[in-house]
């Protein structure tokens, strides 16, 4: 029974405890870089969360001499699972230049952060109330928007409608619920499982999840969050996502209570998205963000011996998209779990929790 049991193993770490993002600072790029004319920089900030975890983060924004103004419009970019901050780099190009400053983090249980489980957005969300407060003390931050995707898009989702002060979301590619995203799953790459035997391994897993982190899977469900949210929202899915089906933003979308649209884009849920999809988030963030209102600023382009272009051909955005990897990555190892775990069904003789045999 050891296969089953490595099997098993497998299955909820691809869960609660995926592979993690290691990676140096460096990554991030350099800390001054310039877009176009215009100069930036990037500072790196270490918080402590509510659970006295530490919390890796980076906050991107114009150079003191070249701010239109002492507070400006700030979108915190929530990277998905097996992901971190260096997600957020693909932003940068798309925010900056519309005097929008970024914040981006890796969320507890992720990247650099201090955690040992992450929970797809259950305590992701008070890393999110916890840095919105931040930046609303820090004295040069105006409006928040929420900008995230898969984990990072339920994470917003689930903190939205106790935070009606964002201004505005972006959510690419999040679940309506768990239980159903699992049950999809399973259906897919479990055909020739019987029933019983598939039930008896989702309850083992969800016990599982709930004794190591401390949280229960069954109530992660964005659908009973969105019909009391009225943040202007942005859905965007892919039409070949075949892991978290495109159906799912549609019925988020469709019981949604604030200003809404929704994109659905070629490619499926790890795809690089499309420039006119990118476009479109500058322009809902530039107006749900009251950017119009800002002043306009004159620059006069700085020296440029201390600035790095910061290009899409650099090295951060091949970092920045080598979580669409890992994303592949965990559906391959869901698939595979499923399949190894659960073919052997005489599992009645074992005690669940005597060998760890807890599921969703």
């Amino acid at each position: 029974m050891s296969f089953l049991k490595k099997g098993y193993q497998d299955l909820w770490k691809a869960i609660i405890r995926p592979p993690r993002d290691v990676y140096e600072t460096k990554e991030l790029g350099p800390t001054e870089f310039c877009i176009g004319e215009r100069s930036f920089k990037r500072t790196d900030i270490s918080l402590q969360n509510r659970r006295g975890l530490r919390l890796e983060c980076s906050h991107f924004e114009p150079v003191a001499e070249e701010r239109v103004c002492a507070q400006l419009p700030c979108v915190i970019y929530l990277h998905g699972n097996s992901s971190s901050r260096l997600e957020a780099l693909a932003s940068v190009p798309v925010l900056l230049p519309a005097n929008i400053t970024l914040f981006c983090l890796d969320t507890s249980g992720s990247g650099l952060s201090e955690g040992e489980y992450i929970s797809l957005g259950w305590y992701e969300r008070d890393d999110v109330d916890y840095v919105v407060e931040y930046l609303r003390n820090c004295g040069t931050v105006s409006c928040i928007g929420l900008w995230g995707r898969s984990m990072g898009a339920v994470t917003a989702l689930l903190h939205a409608d106790r935070d009606l002060s964002i201004a505005g979301m972006v959510l690419d590619s999040p679940f309506s619920n768990l239980k159903v995203l699992t049950k999809e799953l399973a259906a897919i790459y479990a055909k020739n499982i019987p029933g019983i035997v598939l039930s008896a391994a989702k309850s083992m897993i969800r016990k599982t999840i709930r004794k190591k982190a401390n949280f229960d899977s069954n109530e992660l469900d964005p659908l009973k969050h969105v019909d009391k949210c009225f943040i202007p929202a942005l859905f965007v899915a892919g039409e070949d996502d075949t892991f978290v089906n495109p159906k799912h933003s549609q019925i988020l979308y469709d019981k949604y209570a604030g200003d809404k649209n929704i994109i659905i884009v070629e490619g499926d849920h790890n795809s690089d998205r499309p420039q006119f999809m990118l476009d479109s988030v500058a322009i809902f963030f530039y107006n749900t963000l009251q950017c119009q209102f800002l002043p306009q600023l004159e620059i006069v382009p700085r020296s440029a011996k201390k600035r790095k272009k910061f290009s899409r051909n650099a090295r951060v955005f091949e970092k920045a998209r080598e979580f669409q990897d890992n994303l592949v990555s965990e559906e391959e190892l869901l698939r595979q779990a499923i399949e190894e775990s659960l073919k052997v069904s005489d599992v009645k003789n074992e005690d669940p929790v005597e060998n760890s045999y807890e599921f969703l």
